[in-house]
């Protein structure tokens, strides 16, 4: 059974910082890379971040130099999280974590990310 749990989001003002947590249980998630996705209004779904069971990292445009993508490894299950700062205005979105690449149809609720002064 696998089951993942997105928080996190909130409002925060532009210029400020979040961080995402992703609870991620089933052997799928702690046993492959794991990655952070968000969703803007009207946009397609987009990978923010990813990272493999290697602990190497890899950054979207949409966040490179601004966010750090990490992971905590138990049995079974992993937590992800990513710390984004200097949060812009075309930041706001649900994020989404799951595998990198999406291995299969399971999707979490989502956080919601409001940036606004």
């Amino acid at each position: 059974q696998v089951h993942l749990v997105e928080s996190g989001g909130g409002l925060v003002q532009p210029g400020g910082s979040l961080r995402l947590t992703c609870a991620a249980s089933g052997s799928v998630f702690s046993t492959n890379s794991m990655a952070w996705y968000r969703q803007r209004p009207d946009k397609p779904r987009e990978l923010v971040a990813f990272l493999t069971t290697a602990g190497v990292a890899t950054y979207g445009d949409s966040v490179k130099g601004r966010g750090t993508i990490s992971r905590d490894n138990a049995k079974n299950a992993v937590t992800v999280l990513l710390q984004m700062n200097s949060l812009k205005p075309e930041d706001p979105a649900d994020y989404y974590c799951n595998t990198y690449p999406i291995t299969g149809a399971y999707w979490g609720e989502g956080t919601q990310v409001t940036v606004a002064s």
